[in-house]
């Protein structure tokens, strides 16, 4: 039954041509009876039965056309003499399609005014009984306009619910175009995200790794001990590494963190010294200092402390040079948290932190603006007067 039905919605020109083909032989089988009876001259409607039956069957393909058409077979009925007869039942089908119809509305209005017309024309074509009243006169007129009437009201009011549903369907494709927007920009975000904690993790683990790997190697043959620590250090940096990328991709899986023992929970300020011990481990000399009482922070602005203080001592390492010395310096605000890492290395290249701070890998600094951003806080990065590299941010407890 279903596919019976989406059949004839493909093809409603079958189905009013159907319906045409019966209304035909409906007229033309009244048509023929009156002829056989006095007043032998209403062969002359057949052009009319032709036109509105032809009208029928075209009128969702070609409604104006055969709006008009429809309404010079009226005429001609009336210039002929035409009575009414079952054919005429083609306006009112007419009328209906024009109101439905996605035209104009004057000219929807115009085929209402048309039809509400059609009554008293009949009526001073051709009169009424000589022995009824001017009442009664007026009550047939207006009880043949009904129908014309109900058929346009019928036919606008499709058309408005038609437009009522296209309104609705597109308003829906818009708010699911914009949820799918929405739902890329939330994709990229969490990527980039992703991205620059991989680089924070891969980047500053991997450095300590390859100090600690050469170190081993110098100290091989004249300090087994040492070597063997440095083998240690390199081995618990890896697995420390490992468990954050496990984290990490557990969240590309699923798109949330998961917890098991397998994965470590994000850092926090209070990691920042297991940070600087293993800084130090790694041979760099770092002073850390803590002013202020520390209190627990919102999460986004702990970790970001962390990233920073992490991205700072590994550009210490890979720019500062051998005898470089970093300190780091947290102050708990009312409002907020600042941080100050500071080296007396060589200093970076100028184009780490000119224009955003752009590295080769396309992090860096780049990745501190934007984690310092997300909160809501400020960075301030470059040379110091003295020789060396400056990092200072405020981290505000509420987002600006």
């Amino acid at each position: 039954m279903q596919r019976l039905y989406d059949f004839l919605r493909r093809h409603p020109t079958g189905v009013d041509s159907f319906w045409a083909v019966l209304l035909f032989g409906f007229s033309m089988a009244a048509v023929a009876s009156s002829q056989s009876g006095p007043g032998s001259h209403n062969l002359i409607v057949v052009p009319c039965v032709v036109a509105l039956c032809t009208a029928v069957a075209l009128r969702r393909k070609h409604t104006v056309p055969m709006f008009w058409l429809a309404v010079a077979a009226g005429l001609y009925q009336l210039a002929v003499g035409g009575e009414v007869n079952a054919y005429d039942f083609a306006m009112l089908v007419i009328l209906f399609t024009v109101a439905a119809a996605d035209v104009p509305r004057w000219l929807s209005r115009t085929a209402l005014g048309w039809g509400l017309l059609a009554s008293p024309l009949y009526f001073l074509r051709f009169g009424v009984d000589k022995g009824e009243s001017g009442t009664a006169e007026i009550f047939f007129v207006l009880f043949m306009a009904i129908p014309f009437a109900l058929a346009w009201v019928m036919g606008d009011s499709l058309r408005t619910r038609r437009a009522y549903y296209a309104q609705l369907v597109e308003r829906n494709q818009r708010l699911e175009n914009e949820r799918a927007a929405q739902a890329k920009v939330a994709v990229a975000a969490e990527r980039a995200r992703i991205a620059r904690e991989l680089h924070d993790v891969v980047a500053h683990n991997v450095s300590v790794m390859v100090v600690q790997a050469d170190g081993a190697a110098y100290v091989m043959d004249v300090a087994p001990d040492q070597a063997k620590e440095a083998l240690q250090t390199i081995s618990a940096t890896g697995r420390l590494a490992l468990a954050e990328m496990r984290r990490l991709l557990g969240v590309l899986r699923t798109g949330e963190p998961q917890e098991s023992e397998d994965y470590v929970p994000q850092p926090d300020v209070e990691q920042i010294e297991v940070l600087v011990e293993q800084v130090r481990a790694a041979g760099l000399a770092v002073d850390f200092e803590v002013e202020g009482a520390p209190r627990k922070l919102p999460s986004g602005v702990e970790l970001t402390a962390y990233r920073i203080v992490q991205e700072a001592l590994t550009n210490t390492r890979k720019h500062g040079g051998p005898e470089a010395r970093a300190s780091v310096r947290l102050v708990y605000f009312d409002d907020g948290l600042g941080l100050l890492v500071e080296d007396d290395g060589r200093g970076a290249a100028h184009e780490l932190y000119e224009d955003g701070g752009a590295d080769g890998a396309g992090h860096g600094l780049i990745g501190m603006r934007e984690r310092i951003g997300m909160v809501g806080g400020t960075l301030d990065a470059g040379p110091r007067p003295g020789g060396g590299f400056r990092i200072s941010a405020l981290l505000p407890l509420k987002k600006r």
